[in-house]
């Protein structure tokens, strides 16, 4: 079975692909590579103005506009000619030989699937909430740019992140739009015949149906699944309703989903990758569902089974999540129902947060926390396999073993710069590191920034600051007319913050391994009239 290539879509019929170069605006609307490369933001921003600045989502803009609107703008011989060259260039640059072609030709690399729970690659598709999605996001971006032959994993929620609002008694009121399908940059994933791909997973008693479909982040692709498929009972069809959302029984079976079906999805278009890395513990099925398609393939039991695919999997998990989580771990790998219940009885004790640390115990190359603590698995971690590959008895606590010995490396997270920094920002390091400072290993970047001068560094940074309260600004009193605030108070929004003075603050949650209590630690320094 393989996909389909092109661009199909369930609401396609009522498009106008009968108009000569639509094809073109499609083609470019569906890549989410426009969502770090803005090059092609003017072209959106001409057929749509004001739905631009809204949604900032070219797939909107592209249905919604009207057909008069679409023809008048392709037969714009300055329109056409930015279309098609943007259009030529992106295919120029997807198809061309990046840093990983150039720098590993000869490597024996030629997949990686990279599983996780959320994805945050733009705000036109929601499907994330926080940190883990960023950098889940950002890998995918970064792979794309660098041409490392990866394919994402995940799930496709009918409702994403909530939305904040503040009513008028100044209390968080919690908002959940729904994700529409059609409305978001993704296509069904099709079989040569143009029968949507669905996967059926065997459960006790019913069976679930997922939907699969298809985001293309550059030259990377993206795998998601739902279970709001018609063929499902009422209950079942809500499984990927809502990220992180419901009780513990909910969160086990999307997990499940993630999993096992995120797998056998790869399995059904043909992808055999030879590494299977684990962002958290949320896919911890994956690698149980690889090791049992082994034992279907070869006809080995599973300790053989899991001890080949042991090998190729990877897995990365957050430091502060690791004492609890790995101090509740005492079972044998060589067990797959033993692994499968504490899965399941894990769910059950915790309704939110990263980190599966049995995962852990079924990698072998590699296993990561995102930052250089290794003390984090001191006293907790138990050493499943000896030298020699055979399972062992659960022995030594990691307490007895020197730092070097720990089998848990770390990685620092990174971002994608390209889809962070502001144009100004880029116009910056353009112009001290070159076209393609991202392009490559970041080793010159240091020698190259160093040589801006202090005095544009800091009217650089003055404008930003002043950019930044300008926007606070204008949302903050958006907000405030959109609730009913007093004239008075919405006009007083417009002149808060002073950007010549230093302002700290938390966008989110409180939490205390940030350290904010470092705030309060000198209140005269911190709390200036």
């Amino acid at each position: 079975m393989s996909e389909q290539t092109g661009f199909i879509h369930p609401t396609y019929g009522l498009l106008p692909r009968e108009i000569e170069g639509f094809d073109s605006l499609a083609e470019l609307a569906l890549n989410l590579r426009w969502s770090w490369n803005h090059a092609t933001d003017e072209l959106w921003w001409q057929l749509d103005p004001k739905l631009w600045e809204i949604t900032h989502n070219p797939w909107v803009v592209l249905q919604t506009v009207s057909r008069d609107q679409i023809k008048r703008m392709l037969a714009d011989p300055v329109f056409r000619k930015d279309l098609d060259g943007w259009v030529q260039t992106r295919r120029n640059v997807l198809t061309a030989p990046a840093w990983f072609q150039q720098t590993h030709a000869q490597s024996s690399l030629t997949c990686a699937a990279y599983f996780s729970m959320e994805f945050m690659l733009s705000e036109a598709l929601p499907i994330y909430s926080g940190g883990l999605g960023n950098v889940a996001g950002d890998q995918l971006k970064a792979a794309s740019d660098l041409g490392v032959p990866v394919v994402g994993v995940g799930l496709l929620y009918q409702q994403g992140y909530f939305r904040q609002e503040i009513d008028k008694d100044g209390e968080q009121q919690a908002l959940f739009p729904y994700n529409d399908p059609g409305q978001l940059p993704i296509a069904p994933l099709r079989q040569p015949n143009g029968e949507w791909l669905r996967l059926e997973i065997a459960l006790p008693g019913y069976s679930i149906w997922l939907r699969a479909w298809q985001v293309l982040v550059g030259r990377v692709k993206l795998y998601l699944l739902d279970s709001n498929d018609a063929a499902n009972l009422p209950i079942h069809r809500g499984i990927t309703s809502e990220l992180y959302g419901g009780g513990p029984d909910l969160r086990l079976k999307q997990e499940l989903l993630l999993g096992i079906g995120g797998w056998r999805l790869l399995r059904a278009l043909g992808v055999q990758p030879e590494v299977c890395h684990l962002n958290e513990g949320h896919a911890a099925f994956a690698v149980l569902e690889r090791a049992h398609k082994f034992m279907e393939d070869t006809g080995q039991p599973f300790e053989v089974a899991l001890a080949v695919t042991r090998a190729g999997n990877l897995f990365t998990t957050s430091p502060q999540w690791l004492p609890a989580l790995t101090a509740s771990l005492r079972l044998s790998s060589s067990n797959t129902l033993g692994v499968c219940r504490k899965r399941a009885r894990h769910c059950v004790s915790r309704s939110a947060g990263p980190g599966a640390p049995e995962s852990a115990r079924l990698v072998r190359a590699f296993q990561h926390g995102v930052s250089g603590h290794p003390r984090q698995w001191r006293g907790e971690w138990c050493k499943p396999f000896a030298r020699g590959g055979q399972p062992t008895p659960l022995s030594a606590p990691v307490s007895a073993l020197a730092g070097d010995e720990i089998p848990v490396g770390h990685v620092t997270n990174g971002v994608h710069m390209p889809t962070w920094d502001s144009a100004p920002a880029d116009d910056l390091w353009m112009e001290a590191c070159g076209k393609g400072r991202w392009l490559g290993t970041t080793e010159p970047l240091e020698q190259d920034i160093r040589r801006v001068s202090d005095a544009r560094l800091w009217q650089f940074r003055i404008a930003a600051t002043k950019s930044f309260v300008e926007y606070v600004r204008e949302r903050l009193s958006l907000d405030m007319n959109t609730r009913g605030a007093p004239p008075e108070e919405v006009e007083a929004a417009k002149h808060l913050f002073d950007p010549s003075a230093l302002t700290l603050g938390f966008a989110r949650r409180f939490a205390t391994y940030k350290r904010p209590n470092l705030l309060l630690h000198d209140p005269p320094r911190c709390f200036v009239s």
